[in-house]
């Protein structure tokens, strides 16, 4: 009875874990809706991806996503016959594997990275009963009551889906570029406006500026913004309908969609239920009237095509390497001919002015690193941060000119410290060179001045012979063979036979003399 008392009370306590609605246990994966006390890591739920909440039709899932970096993962919802990621909790702060996903028995919903929040759902303070996932896409954060106390569709990311309201206030932001460069997408003023995210936001699209657009009434200020079938859809305040965006031929009308605000700074449209299939349909059309198709400074033309403008051509990298524009050692050059940029039709100038006030107002203004100036008008427009410049085609009206530290680079107008610390180690090498040949000159010299003194102190051998010789005025000085040798036996016997023939002893000042001195200018040394 003991046993078996044992056994029902087991059986009951794992009927009750089993039954328990708020507990999120490893490995399952759990449908529509998730209760407090629900909390794990994306090694919880590795066998299923990290995804622990689906909704009711599978189509959209909740849970841990990987980036590219495999070992760091995003909190998000994502639509799982294409795995596009919709909507992201932690972007820009990912987590490992072992950090935790908490809906705490405080009703309170947050990601932790060790012991700090990376993220929560701002609820005014009020408890959280239960997390839905919808089949919309849309993760919902309900109140004791039922209400929605918070939902993703009101904090998009960089994406708006099917049937989502875009409404004045809310903003798409990209990832940045890889010049740490975002893009943002908002509803300001009854305007939607795509904008470069520089320290003063660059506008370079507008919905009253999109040629492609289909206009219902005019007049109206844009208020929401929705995707619906193949348009983009644009409403006043009071869901009246003004226009449309048509980004697709595809004329489902049930078809689920979703707008995506890139790196590249284009919004692209994808088809989720093709796969996440590319409309091929972007805002903005041109690619070079985007902040930057190519990188800050150089022009863009067709294609994609990069290139440095003519003013800072000799500067390394095409950039303009300005520090301060404060310390006075800036310079304006011009860019070029026959340029644009892409903000210059959507800003208010900054003054009017002709050309000299206008660089005369970016030399005094410490933020501003390029200026265009449009004569017709008198138009002067500066800019605090330069992205790419357009190749305009049809020829710009506007002059542009570029801020650049006059101490660097490698052009003419470079100069002060920047040049002097170039042109040192030419002048050392030449210095250096001089001084080696100097040297190499002085060395030679003392060589030979030192053979010359040995060789005329040098000692001489002066034979007998050669005395004999010196005495005879007007004879050079031959040596004479010794008389030992053949030659001078030969010489020394026929001299003595001449002179006892001739019967006269004459001795060597003799005529006779010159019988011996024949014989030796003939024989000539050997």
């Amino acid at each position: 009875m003991g046993q078996w008392g044992l056994i029902r009370f087991m059986g009951c306590i794992s009927l009750f874990v089993l039954l328990l609605p708020e507990a999120c246990k490893a490995g399952v994966q759990y449908v529509g809706t998730i209760y407090p006390g629900c909390q794990g890591s994306q090694m919880t739920w590795i066998n299923l991806n990290g995804l622990f909440l689906i909704s009711n039709s599978s189509n959209f899932a909740f849970g841990f996503s990987t980036t590219q970096d495999a070992t760091q993962f995003l909190l998000v919802v994502v639509h799982k016959g294409s795995s596009k990621v919709i909507w992201s909790a932690n972007r820009g702060s990912p987590v490992s594997s072992s950090d935790k996903f908490i809906f705490g028995e405080d009703g309170k919903v947050s990601l932790q990275k060790g012991d700090a929040v990376v993220w929560t759902a701002d609820t005014g303070g009020k408890r959280v009963s239960a997390v839905e996932m919808q089949d919309s896409g849309n993760l919902v954060l309900l109140g004791n009551g039922g209400g929605v106390l918070w939902q993703s569709f009101s904090h998009p990311t960089d994406t708006l889906i099917s049937n989502q309201d875009f409404v004045d206030g809310m903003k798409l932001v990209s990832d940045p570029n890889p010049n740490k460069l975002a893009h943002i997408l908002e509803i300001k003023s009854g305007y939607m406006i795509l904008s470069a995210g520089f320290q003063t936001p660059q506008p370079y699209w507008s919905i009253q500026k999109e040629s492609r657009m289909i206009i219902n009434k005019d007049g109206g200020k844009v208020a929401v913004a929705s995707l619906s079938g193949n348009s983009w859809r644009f409403y006043d305040g009071n869901k009246v309908f003004l226009s449309q965006f048509i980004f697709s031929d595809s004329s489902d009308a049930n078809g689920t969609w979703i707008a995506v605000l890139g790196n590249d700074g284009f919004i692209s449209f994808y088809n989720l239920d093709d796969g996440g299939s590319d409309s091929q349909t972007r805002i903005p059309s041109d690619p070079c009237s985007r902040p930057e198709p190519c990188d800050a400074h150089y022009v863009c033309s067709g294609n994609n095509v990069c290139q440095c403008p003519l003013g800072l051509s000799n500067r390394p990298n095409c950039q303009a390497e300005v520090v301060s524009s404060c310390d006075g050692s800036t310079e304006l050059v011009s860019a070029g001919d026959r340029l644009n940029y892409f903000a210059l039709g959507f800003v208010p100038p900054s003054s009017r002015t002709d050309l000299e006030g206008c660089k005369s107002a970016c030399h005094g203004n410490c933020s501003c690193l390029a200026f265009f100036f449009q004569s017709s008008s008198g138009n002067c427009f500066l800019f605090s941060d330069i992205g790419s410049f357009q190749n305009s085609r049809a020829g710009s009206s506007f002059v542009a000119y570029i801020k650049v530290s006059s101490d660097g680079g490698s052009g003419s107008n470079a100069g002060g410290d920047g040049s002097g610390k170039k042109s040192f180690p030419i002048v050392v090498i030449i210095v250096i060179g001089t001084l080696i040949v100097i040297c190499g000159l002085l060395y030679m010299a003392f060589r030979y001045h030192r053979k010359k003194k040995k060789m005329l102190e040098s000692p001489q051998d002066i034979s007998e012979d050669d005395n004999f010789l010196e005495i005879l005025s007007g004879m050079p000085i031959l040596p004479l063979p010794p008389t030992s040798s053949p030659l001078g036996s030969r010489l020394f016997s026929n001299f003595f036979k001449s002179t006892s023939e001739e019967g006269t002893s004459s001795g060597p000042s003799d005529c006779n003399s010159d019988t011996y001195l024949s014989a030796v200018r003939l024989s000539g040394p050997r």
